[in-house]
């Protein structure tokens, strides 16, 4: 299965850095990724440096990315803009 538009496969996971237009609003987007995740119980690795957020979706339990993951990447992308 190949990645999502706009994410790269790196380790095992969907991987996509955002940047936004100011540290307030990446973290806002974070906090939008949030509330996803926790409504889907389906939690992303998030790093945040200043403007940046990036965005690695994979399921451990399946060893891997799962449709689960696509869905959630192109959900999560959605957010951001």
């Amino acid at each position: 299965m190949s990645a999502p538009s706009d994410w790269q496969v790196v380790d095992g996971a969907l991987e996509r850095t955002f940047e936004l237009p100011s540290f307030p609003e990446a973290i806002a987007f974070v906090n939008r990724v949030a509330e996803l995740a926790e409504t889907e119980n389906h939690h992303p690795d998030i790093a945040v440096s200043y403007k940046k957020v990036t965005l690695r979706w994979t399921t451990h339990s399946e060893g891997g990315i799962t449709d689960r993951d696509h869905d959630l990447a192109r959900r999560s992308a959605e957010l951001a803009s």
